[in-house]
């Protein structure tokens, strides 16, 4: 396949006061690239108080301003994204070497959006545990965590993410895809911090993320979601 066929990659990187995670990951993620010349970075800032975009810019990334929400700032960056292809990452994973040619793999198999298996930056046992259910293609063993690839045309057809949800916009977005199209967990694994589960505690951490997609199921509001988090759970 000629350079020129080969579809664009936009990576987009939701983050607030992540300037130290964003001078590791962006270098990292051209280093374990096949084609980084076919990659977009774009970072969307959530209002940051460090210089996360002064970073960005520094490396060569498209740094965008947005709301605060992720659910807003995915939106903002793929509103903006010239590639065919949408990545969605976190700002502490690091998805595995050669990350774009199995997403541009997968794409040519006509799944039309995935994602990759889940490892802990972590020597738990209940950690790895957690991960190794992160291989079977249920929704319910779904996260933002794991990363999203997605076309930009499903993207757009799904309507993109719900900016209702100040949390849980991936679970909720992800669902739809089950609901409308072919959704792929790619073999590789993909690196992600725990740094969560360090400051809440790992029971207590996997204990409120369960009553969330408890309350989520139970059809209860974006709002009321929120509300259990941001009393719960401490954020990075």
């Amino acid at each position: 396949m000629k350079k020129s066929d080969i579809q664009d990659i936009s990576i987009i990187i939701p983050v607030i006061n992540e300037e130290a995670n964003l001078g590791r990951l962006i270098p990292y993620l051209r280093a374990v690239a096949d084609t980084p010349e076919k990659l977009e970075f774009i970072v969307v800032d959530g209002g940051s108080s460090d210089n996360s975009m002064e970073v960005a810019i520094a490396l060569g990334a498209i740094a965008l301003s947005s709301p605060i929400g992720r659910a807003s700032q995915m939106n903002r960056g793929a509103r903006s994204a010239k590639g065919s292809i949408l990545y969605f990452l976190h700002a502490d994973s690091y998805p595995p070497q050669a990350y774009d040619s199995c997403i541009r793999e997968a794409i040519l198999h006509k799944d039309t959006a995935g994602c990759f298996r889940l490892q802990f930056d972590s020597r738990s046992r209940f950690l790895n545990l957690f991960a190794w259910f992160s291989r079977f293609n249920f929704q319910i063993c779904r996260g933002g965590d794991q990363s999203l690839f997605i076309t930009k045309t499903q993207f757009d057809a799904l309507g993109g993410f719900d900016e209702r949800y100040r949390i849980y916009e991936d679970n909720e977005f992800i669902g739809r895809i089950y609901n409308h199209s072919r959704f792929t967990v790619l073999p590789e694994k993909l690196k992600t911090s725990a740094r969560k589960y360090r400051k809440n505690g790992l029971l207590r951490l996997q204990y409120h993320f369960a009553r969330i997609h408890f309350l989520y199921y139970k059809g209860s509001r974006p709002e009321v979601l929120y509300a259990y988090y941001d009393k719960h759970i401490k954020s990075n």
